[in-house]
């Protein structure tokens, strides 16, 4: 089942079904004082001064041209399908149709065809989020910020999160762990200049200035999210072997040297887990091998990838 599938099922089931003869039914106009109180299957003719917008949009830039061009169609061809709204106090507030709506304003309308719909923040949040989903355009840091202020206002689990969506856990994992990297690389992402794909890759060097010097070999040489993928492998198992130079010797908590096989293998750790990992043999066979997390999403991360629920180092390119 394609993704797509997937999500539009998702917000099938969080908006309900509604009625198909809806877009037939009479018009009404509210006061502009007070909402009036209607059934969800009704379509009203709102004064676009008394809508506010989503405060739980996650699209922080929308195209002007996009807007412009959408503005044309209404002019040319009218609105399709209605905004959905909710009564917020006097006023309403835009549960989704940002762009119909921010066209309609530019294009001079006055009212515009709303449906008004008795949702709560939660479902609100839920519906921005799955309607941005849809769209190809939004950016990856868009989504990940919107997923994770979702997690924290209303304590819930990405598992949670994942069924109410529809759509795979590991979506919402991969994402947000794009908000561990350093703010420069954040800020190539919303330039567009390397793709969520790219940088993910550039996650298990784990250390932050190496992030942004490698996120600029990106932007410089084009490099493909594969080459970049090959280049942070060989960069991991390779980083204290530079010629003319002498590596460093990794040392035990005892504070003898590591055996070469031991720094192999925290390389290798490193790479599949995408977080520092030290190995420390204790003597006898014994030993711990100790990994570290930068913050608790990091940690909750971790802690399903250990646990066989979701691939740790998944190499999507998108």
């Amino acid at each position: 089942m394609s993704k797509e599938r997937r999500l539009g099922r998702g917000l099938q089931a969080l908006l309900g079904a509604t009625s198909e003869s809806s877009e037939s039914s009479s018009t009404q106009r509210p006061s502009a004082q007070t909402p009036t109180p209607v059934s969800e299957d009704q379509i009203l003719r709102i004064p676009i001064d008394q809508i506010e917008e989503n405060p739980f949009q996650p699209r922080t830039a929308f195209s002007e041209s996009e807007i412009d061009s959408l503005a044309e169609s209404l002019q040319a061809h009218d609105i399709l399908q209605p905004i959905l709204v909710r009564e917020h106090g006097s006023r309403y507030q835009l549960i989704s149709g940002e762009r119909r709506w921010r066209a309609a304003t530019q294009a001079g309308w006055s009212t515009i065809p709303a449906r008004v719909r008795n949702e709560d923040d939660r479902t609100v949040a839920e519906l921005a989020i799955v309607e941005n989903l849809q769209r190809k355009d939004l950016n990856a840091l868009e989504k990940a910020t919107s997923f994770k202020q979702y997690l924290d206002n209303h304590q819930c689990t990405q598992d949670e999160l994942a069924k109410r969506l529809s759509i795979d856990r590991s979506t919402i994992a991969n994402l947000i762990r794009l908000l561990e990297l350093p703010q420069a690389v954040q800020d190539e992402i919303m330039a567009e200049h390397i793709s969520a794909g790219h940088a993910r890759a550039l996650l298990p060097l784990g250390n932050a200035k190496q992030q942004v010097k490698f996120c600029k070999k990106i932007v410089n040489k084009g490099l493909s999210v594969r080459a970049t993928e090959d280049l942070v492998h060989k960069t991991i198992y390779s980083e204290d072997q530079k010629p003319g130079k002498l590596p460093k010797q990794p040392r035990t908590d005892s504070g003898d040297a590591k055996s070469p096989h031991v720094t192999s293998l925290e390389a290798e750790l490193k790479f599949a887990l995408g977080t520092k990992v030290d190995i420390n043999e204790t003597g006898g066979g014994k030993g711990k091998i100790v990994i570290h997390f930068n913050s608790h999403i990091e940690f909750e991360r971790l802690r399903r990838s250990l646990s066989g629920q979701s691939n740790p180092n998944a190499r999507n390119a998108g």
